[in-house]
């Protein structure tokens, strides 16, 4: 199934009213139903599409390319013939599709729309700190959540420090987050999968949007290479800041700091016939922080000058072939080969003069510091789609990664009395190797279930590991619009982040599972309902308890600058548990569309070497979280946005005295004395944005224009809390908050 531009529709429905049979579009448009009569009528549908019915009557085995139309943007459309695959008939739990449209207009942070950020609006999902892109999901770390564009991984989804992802949206088709009940074909991370599908381009016509913003302009181009055969998108973004450096601060400032951030999508796919597609993906991205310093000074005997740059670079590199096949109606397969790398570099030059303006000796010194660290994947992996009837749709494949990682290298060159220094930790190589098996199937036409199973292994020098992973998810419906739903997964993952605490600065290392450090595993049970109310109103409870043992954490006072050890000398290992409730209710279409969402949790980890060997709250352990996400259509012109979110501050230590000890040869320094690790909480977080679109349409170009404030009321969050002195001279403990009310202002151009 496609769009009426050529788009695949993913998860798109197909319904069979008499039989209440239907099944679902797969990540590339395909779906194979075995009618049980000669004739009979199907239903497709998506969402903000137009429904079509067609009349089959084959004794054959018939392909059919269905193509819907997208539905007018005034009007509200409710199908009350459609009931394949809502969230009340289906199997999957803490699954949530979001449609690009309703993302795209949500409020930003400076007028960047941000996949990431509205991801962080659903239950169950944090962002971490003030303005930060990462997730958090059920109490797992950034490190724990599978992000895939176009099956993918990316191991760095950020840019500007955190605050804004890698991700295009003008490049995206689809996107779903997995937050538990992972169906079997998914493993390798313990918290969520994101799921993320890019555009393949217009086969028929070419396409083209730009937007101008107040950091960052971006555009795309899509179009046919052959008409109705072959087709390509490219998009591309950067930011300015960098520009503006030099009318804000001046050409002689050379103290400005230069940052840009750039990334860049291509895609190409040719059809080759009707059961034969291949598709070229590309990604780059990346980060650039460079501050230079220049001082000097002169007295009547000598001259001093000193000059330094200080430079972080960090990004990601993405290319992937692909080729479907459909063997015939009832298998389809997906055979992939990709490549990717994450690079981290960090540099640190400094250059000293010592005039004698007596003598005339001139004095020289300089001091070179370089750090990188990376990792890279090589990779292959083949996946079927097997529909044997319409009761069952199994799935089943296997992948085979080669992950070579470079902990860290650190190279010092200087002109003092230190010979010159090249540590690193050990470049390690290591084969991660899965396969999986899973059967979606009705038992009855009130229980449905899907099982499956998910082996991996994990093979490096002097230890190998390996996992079997059983997974279960279950719905029973009580009434055609309620139904229980229950799930079981165990997760296991070979791969750990060692991150720093502080600011969210991309020093965070990617490191294997060793003979000392073992992987990460996981094991979640969720139980639940899910209601639909009129086929407008999705409304899901669930209930989730999940156990995670072996994740590290840095020792105290650890961290990726000390290159005289190895890291694994530098971290401990731990567990961790998180359980809650959450509410969801979503409506997808209408003038009035969006969620609302609820989140009652408790997260908790323990090491034996911190907090005496005792449990203590997870940094980003939030009792209360609460979100709202709205748009509402005024007419074809002119669309709102709303965000209002409320959460309980985040678990931070602070020491609760200070004294000062003694010892035989006098007084030594304040010690300070704390009750317990994330003993104090920092304020609640809670913020309102808008936003306000207007639209004019010439002809075939469309011009929009976004005015957004970020932060309405202004509320002072808490980014960290600091130690100072008052005006008495009483030390005390200050909130720092980073982002005010921000006005923002985009223009977009579409033809």
């Amino acid at each position: 199934m496609r769009t009426d531009d050529g788009e695949n529709l993913i998860g798109a429905n197909i319904f069979e009213a008499k039989k209440h049979q239907g099944t679902i579009t797969n990540a590339y448009g395909f779906y194979s139903f075995t009618l049980l009569r000669d004739s009979t009528y199907l239903t497709y549908s998506y969402v903000g599409y137009q429904p079509i019915t067609l009349r089959l009557a084959s004794r054959k085995d018939t392909v059919i390319i269905v193509k819907l139309k997208s539905q007018p943007p005034l009007k509200e459309l409710i199908i009350t013939s459609e009931k394949a695959d809502k969230i009340q008939e289906s199997t999957r739990m803490g699954t949530i599709s979001l449609p690009i449209s309703q993302i795209k207009a949500m409020p930003s942070l400076m007028g960047e729309v941000d996949l990431i950020k509205v991801l962080q609006l659903l239950p169950g999902v944090q962002g971490g700190s003030e303005g930060s892109s990462g997730l958090y999901v059920r109490g797992g770390g950034p490190e724990q959540n599978l992000i895939l564009l176009d099956g993918v991984p990316v191991y760095n989804a950020s840019h500007l420090y955190g605050f804004i992802s890698t991700f295009n949206p003008d490049a995206i088709n689809h996107v779903e987050l997995v937050k538990g009940g992972f169906p079997a074909r998914y493993g390798g991370r313990l918290s969520s999968v994101v799921d993320i599908s890019m555009k393949e381009g217009n086969p028929s016509k070419l396409h083209g949007t730009g937007s101008v913003g107040i950091i960052s302009s971006k555009f795309a181009l899509e179009g046919p290479i052959v008409k109705d055969r072959a087709s390509f998108i490219i998009s591309a973004r950067r930011s300015y800041l960098n520009l503006l450096n030099s009318p804000i601060f001046g050409r002689s400032n050379a103290n400005a700091n230069n940052y840009y951030f750039y990334d860049f999508n291509a895609k190409v796919n040719f059809r080759v016939n009707k059961r034969n597609r291949i598709y070229l993906s590309y990604y780059s991205g990346s980060d650039k922080a460079t501050t230079p310093q220049n001082y000097s000074s002169i007295d009547s005997t000598s001259r001093y000058s000193s000059k330094s740059i200080a430079q972080i670079t960090w990004g990601n590199i993405i290319a992937s072939t692909r080729w479907n096949h459909v063997f015939n109606q009832k298998l389809f397969a997906n055979i992939s080969v990709f490549y990717s790398q994450y690079h981290l570099q960090v540099i640190n030059d400094v250059s000293t003069a010592f005039t004698n303006l007596v003598s005339g000796v001139v004095d020289n010194e300089f001091y070179n510091y370089a750090y990188q660290s990376g990792l890279r994947d090589f990779a292959s992996k083949i996946d079927f789609d097997f529909v044997p009837a319409p009761d069952h749709y199994l799935r089943f494949g296997a992948q085979a990664i080669n992950h070579y990682f470079t902990p860290g290298v650190t190279a010092i060159k200087s002109s003092l009395e230190i010979p010159p220094t090249n540590t690193r930790s050990s470049n390690i190589s290591a084969n991660e190797l899965s396969a999986y098996a899973e059967d979606d199937f009705n038992f009855s036409s009130n229980l449905k279930v899907n099982a499956g199973i998910h082996g991996s292994g994990f093979l490096l020098s002097g230890k190998n590991y390996f996992s079997l992973q059983p997974r279960i998810a279950a719905r029973l419906l009580l009434s055609p619009d309620l139904s229980l739903k229950a799930s079981f997964a165990t997760m296991q993952q070979y791969i750990h982040l060692l991150t720093n605490s502080g600011l969210g600065l991309p020093t965070d290392l990617w490191v294997p599972a060793t003979e000392r450090i073992r992987p990460e595993t996981s094991k979640q049970v969720s139980l639940g309902l899910a209601r639909n109310f009129k086929d407008e109103f999705e409304v899901s409870l669930e209930g989730y308890y999940k156990t995670i043992s072996n994740v590290i954490e840095y020792k105290d006072g650890a961290t990726y600058l000390n290159a005289d050890k190895n890291w694994e000398s530098k971290v401990d290992a731990g567990r961790g548990k998180s359980y809650g409730a959450e509410l969801f209710v979503q409506k997808k279409f209408g003038k009035l569309s969006g969620w609302v969402g609820y989140t009652l949790s408790w997260t908790y980890r323990q090491f034996d070497s911190l907090n005496n060997g005792k449990w203590f709250p997870y940094r980003y352990d939030r009792r209360h979280d609460a979100k709202i996400a709205l748009v509402y259509t005024k007419n074809e012109r002119l669309q709102y946005g709303l965000i209002w979110v409320y959460g309980t501050g985040n678990a931070i230590t602070v020491p609760l005295d200070m004294y000062q000890g003694v010892i035989q040869t006098g007084p030594t320094p304040f010690v300070t004395a704390y009750e317990g690790r994330n003993n104090f909480r920092m304020n609640p977080y809670h913020r309102l944005d808008l936003n306000a679109s207007y639209v004019i349409r010439k002809k075939s170009v469309e011009h929009k224009l976004t005015v957004s404030v970020y932060n309405c009321y202004n509320r002072k969050n808490p980014y960290y809390l600091e130690f100072g002195y008052g005006n008495n001279g009483q030390r005390v403990l200050r909130q720092v908050s980073l982002f005010p009310a921000l006005p923002s202002i985009t223009y977009t151009i579409k033809f």
